[in-house]
């Protein structure tokens, strides 16, 4: 099962930022990459490096069972319980494709703040704020029941800290200041990674 699980790995990160990435300078020349921010040392900074670290892990963690040299801490798992966690796991990675596809050309990963893009509120973007990391960790908490070591752990709880460091302390404040108001009451209907939770106040109340 761990060989799966890392084909489907390998295959997501092909999908999601290699062909996304083509798409994106096939649409608009640029590639959407906007690495790391802040200065080192700072929490924005390590949502960044917790990002890298958290795929890092991941793939690691599929690779090291793969080969046999890491096992379940807690012994082998049942195969529904294996094949049920590469079934979430596939399913976020759908989730992941679908989202980057509603974004269109506003995809990024990072965020340039001299940069302005359109404000993506419909699809699944009208459900959450920020469908692509809930599909991202809802994938890797797929591939960790599947393969369930404590380097896929590591990675999942990296990630878990990556996303909510990037988007309180980055991808808010900048589309806050981008599109004020409208992004604030679109945010004050919308939960940040699962419905009707993390709704931002609305205008009204912020006055």
């Amino acid at each position: 099962m761990s060989v799966v699980a890392l084909a489907l790995y390998v295959l997501g990160l092909v999908v999601v930022f290699g062909v996304r990435t083509w798409v994106q300078i096939r649409r608009t020349g640029s590639s959407g990459f906007h690495g790391i921010s802040g200065s080192p040392g700072s929490l924005r900074w390590w949502a960044g490096v917790l990002f890298v670290l958290a795929l890092v892990s991941g793939a690691g963690a599929l690779v090291l069972a793969a080969t046999g040299v890491a096992r379940a801490p807690f012994g082998s798992i049942p195969s529904s319980v294996a094949a049920g966690g590469l079934t979430i796991a596939v399913l976020g990675f759908f989730g992941v494709v679908a989202a980057q596809t509603g974004m269109g050309t506003s995809w990024r990963i990072g965020v340039d703040e001299s940069e302005r893009t359109d404000l993506v509120t419909d699809g699944l973007f009208r459900r959450v704020r920020n469908p692509i990391f809930t599909a991202m960790v809802i994938a890797q908490v797929g591939l960790t029941v599947a393969v369930p070591t404590w380097l896929s752990v590591a990675a999942l709880v990296c990630l878990v800290t990556a996303v909510e460091l990037q988007v309180r302390l980055i991808e808010e404040p900048y589309l806050l200041q981008v599109h004020g108001a409208t992004y604030r009451e679109y945010a004050a209907d919308t939960g940040r990674f699962l419905p009707g939770i993390g709704a931002l106040s609305s205008p009204a109340a912020a006055l």
